[in-house]
């Protein structure tokens, strides 16, 4: 009996995710129609011989406080999920510059492109020296840690403060998982839908839980997928998991010179090509509570702080355990 009402219940799921994602308004390739929560802004950029935008917000406080923070965004998002910690940075003085990297949200995806992490640290610098911001903290989650790191890591003049949210690259992921080709990235890209972006997120980010204020994140990666330029969407997406696997950047912790902090989500096991490992060093990778630690050593003058309970994404999944300690760190 328990067994039929399990499969009645996936099913139903299935059902309700398959009337979902018909709902879901398809989104041209630099999503036009979508709005983020602050104005957005451009900046031409010429890139390997092409004519490229960078979108990004730029939102000022009320009551400046003379200090500015830049907010990276991590791999399967874009600069919009900053909303709730933007505006309350904002609301405590800082200024506060979101970009959304070349590749994704709302900025170019080229045809062709050869991404790497310095690049992406040079496009934020750009943008910075447009506006005239000589001194910044620099926030990264996830992908956008590891580009944090790297820019605090090519400007260390310029970077005050750095702060890791739950930072994939702690470990080397190349020596330890069979590499992946770029073509079978694109294959598992185009493959994509509403069911399998939120299966994903639920099993790698929520354990498995699930509430409506994840869904949009979901939608709005979903809404690519029926656009007829889709193909460029997923070839960029393919371009930026190699340049993920084969740029790391933990063997650098140890030059790092702001003041640093770790704020990491202790249920997190993200490693990228984890599927494609042997068991036995599957169950190693992505060690969250292991990998803070060893990674708070390599960095002079850096802080941990573990949130209990939470995964991947603790400024959406527990934003109060979030902002405190981001808050309290940027203050001293």
């Amino acid at each position: 009996m328990k067994k039929k009402l399990y499969i009645l219940a996936i099913a139903c799921l299935s059902l309700i995710a398959t009337h979902i994602s018909a709902q879901i308004p398809a989104q041209d390739i630099t999503l036009t129609d979508y709005k983020y929560p602050f104005p957005v802004h451009f900046l031409k950029l010429q890139l390997q011989g092409q004519s490229l935008q960078m979108a990004y917000m730029d939102v000022q406080p009320s009551r400046p406080n003379g200090k500015t923070i830049v907010l990276l965004h991590g791999k399967n998002f874009c600069g919009a999920y900053w909303d709730s910690t933007a505006a309350d940075l904002s609301n405590n003085g800082y200024r506060v510059i979101i970009p959304d990297q070349i590749g994704f949200g709302k900025s170019s995806k080229p045809p062709h492109f050869q991404y790497s992490f310095q690049l992406l640290a040079q496009n934020t610098k750009t943008l910075l020296d447009t506006l005239q911001i000589t001194k910044t903290a620099v926030l990264g989650h996830s992908m956008g840690g590891m580009l944090a790191t790297r820019f605090a890591l090519m400007y260390p003049e310029i970077t005050e403060k750095l702060i890791l949210e739950n930072p994939i690259g702690l470990e080397d992921w190349k020596v330890k998982v069979p590499y992946q080709s770029i073509d079978k990235w694109y294959k598992a890209e185009l493959q994509q839908n509403y069911e399998k972006i939120k299966q994903y997120m639920m099993d790698s980010y929520y354990a498995g839980k699930w509430s409506p204020a994840y869904d949009k994140w979901a939608q709005l990666q979903a809404s690519w997928t029926s656009n007829p330029d889709y193909s460029l969407v997923a070839w960029n997406s393919a371009l930026t998991y190699d340049m993920i696997f084969t740029q790391p950047v933990l063997y650098e912790f140890g030059n790092i010179t702001a003041p640093t902090l770790l704020i990491i989500g202790q249920r997190d096991r993200t490693a990228l090509g984890k599927a494609n490992a042997p068991e036995n060093v599957r169950k190693t990778l992505g060690n969250y509570p292991e990998l803070g630690n060893i990674t708070a050593k390599k960095i002079p003058h850096a802080t941990l702080v573990p949130i209990e309970g939470v995964g991947h994404l603790p400024h959406i999944e527990a934003y109060t355990k979030f902002i405190a300690p981001l808050l309290k760190f940027l203050k001293e």
